[in-house]
């Protein structure tokens, strides 16, 4: 049986701050279903919930040099949802309110990264993979290559670096590469992971890993030039034959219309309609907004960022929402600005919008299920998540052709009635702007309308074929290094 060690700075339901924190929750999951022996490790951050704090134990507690540093080493363990979660644990470094965006970052990253390899005799567990996510898992690989390389039961194992988001890297000063990393500073005359004098640990785990991987295809191939490549791009193509986009899934039984305990009524794609309308009424009610059954409801569910395409709807919603019939529900947290500006939204139109500048998971539920189209105008967007929940609940998405956008969201044909969405090609408020009034004008007939909601959740994003990829990965670089 493949034994595989994945490795993330956070996990769900433990701590999510985005897309990792599904992925790294959800798939392990799907792995291990396909007979792999995964195992997951992560921070243990103080901000863990108590219920499954209380009920982790403990298997190590010792110390880990970092550096000159010797620092608090503990390891603790739990199982959830049949897979093995570990936990290192130092105060220092992980009781804190927040997880990034720390003056020591780098220190408490390389801590982590240092962690994990020091713990393989400790649990006695020898990986063939390790499976590696974003730059806070990067230095795994080049402390793996540069630094156990003389011990043999690290020489069999391979590293799989998973890209989720260019743009984070972690870059730091030069200072570090001694002083935190211990490393000898010819690794930064060469270039491994030098850029533009300074450490990059994004850069040092694209480098040193063995086969790399992305959240879907487009992006995959977005990442090789310079628009989208974060300065990286020059690497990743040198790299291109052990880079693979695999498009990212979601948890088919947290995010399902037909169970779900946190929408207002059930629903499956036979009577969709008819519910997302019973839904639509119940979040009108709750959000404060004139009660419509007709009207139909635009949803955004997103972090307030630039990247997201927020400039793009700020250019547009004034003279949609005037001349329009709809609702406009967002929910979501980000820039200052970008929220002041919603707010002021709501204000001109306080019986078509509803604000919501927070984070709730059962409101989130609750918009997908009884919103009509879901809007996701990203000006990049590695894979997304949101536009395949939307998907399954029936709610259509409205998306820019960008990354996974592309990969997931297809043009509805009403003369094939094939496609699940509406997409626009260019990254412009008009042509954003054009594809939401031809949802409103495709949503007004009813026969089109139910076509395209059954299209949507016909759409299959669960992890199953994804984790097949990934197994194919792993048991390809096994095979490969073994032979």
């Amino acid at each position: 049986m493949l034994k595989l060690l994945y490795v993330a700075s956070e996990a769900s339901p433990f701590v999510k701050t985005g897309g990792l924190g599904d992925v790294a929750g959800s798939l392990p999951k799907e792995l291990k279903k396909q007979n792999i022996d995964v195992r997951v490790v992560i921070p243990k951050y103080s901000t863990i919930a108590e219920q499954y704090r209380s009920n982790m134990k403990n298997i190590y507690s010792g110390s880990l040099k970092i550096a000159w540093r010797e620092k608090y080493f503990g390891i603790e363990t739990l199982k959830h949802n049949n897979v093995t979660f570990y936990f290192i644990d130092n105060e220092d470094y992980f009781k804190r309110d927040g997880y990034y965006g720390y003056d020591d970052d780098d220190e408490r990253f390389t801590f982590f990264c240092r962690a994990v390899l020091s713990m393989l005799p400790i649990i006695d567990f020898w990986p063939d993979i390790i499976n590696l996510n974003d730059w806070q898992t990067g230095l795994v690989s080049v402390f793996l290559k540069l630094n156990y390389m003389h011990k043999e039961k690290y020489q069999n194992i391979k590293t799989v670096y998973t890209i989720h988001n260019l743009k984070y890297q972690g870059i730091f000063p030069k200072r570090i590469l001694t002083d935190v990393l211990g490393l000898d500073n010819k690794y930064f005359d060469n270039g491994d992971l030098e850029f533009y004098n300074n450490i990059n640990f994004m850069k040092g785990g694209i480098i040193y890993s063995d086969a790399l991987t992305t959240v879907s295809h487009s992006y995959a191939s977005e990442i090789q030039n310079p628009y989208f490549g974060e300065q990286l791009d020059g690497i990743l193509k040198m790299r291109s034959k052990d880079l693979t986009g695999i498009l990212n899934g979601i948890d088919y039984t947290e995010y399902n219309p037909e169970t779900d305990p946190h929408i207002f009524f059930q629903y499956t794609i036979a009577n969709a309609i008819e519910k997302k309308i019973e839904n639509k009424v119940a979040l009108q009610q709750k959000l404060g907004l004139p009660i419509n059954r007709k009207i139909p409801v635009i949803a955004f569910i997103s972090r307030l960022v630039e990247a997201k395409g927020i400039d793009l709807l700020i250019r547009i919603l004034d003279e949609l929402l005037q001349y329009e019939d709809i609702q406009f529900v967002l929910l979501g947290t980000g820039d200052y600005k970008y929220e002041e500006w919603f707010r002021s939204l709501q204000w001109r139109f306080p019986k078509k919008v509803s604000v919501n500048t927070s984070f709730d998971e059962n409101l989130a539920h609750q918009i997908y299920a009884a919103s009509s189209l879901f809007i996701m105008p990203s000006r990049y967007e590695p894979c997304g998540i949101g536009q395949m929940i939307a998907l399954r609940y029936g709610s259509v998405p409205i998306v820019h052709a960008v990354g996974g956008l592309r990969d997931t969201v297809f043009p509805y044909d009403s003369y094939t009635n094939s496609g699940n969405g509406f997409v626009f090609n260019n990254y412009n408020a008009h042509e954003l702007l054009f594809s939401i009034k031809r949802a409103l004008e495709k949503s007004n007939d009813i026969i089109l309308r139910r076509r395209i909601i059954e299209n949507a959740m016909s759409s299959d994003y669960s992890w199953t074929g994804s984790a097949k990829q990934y197994k194919m990965i792993y048991e390809d670089l096994a095979k490969k290094y073994l032979d």
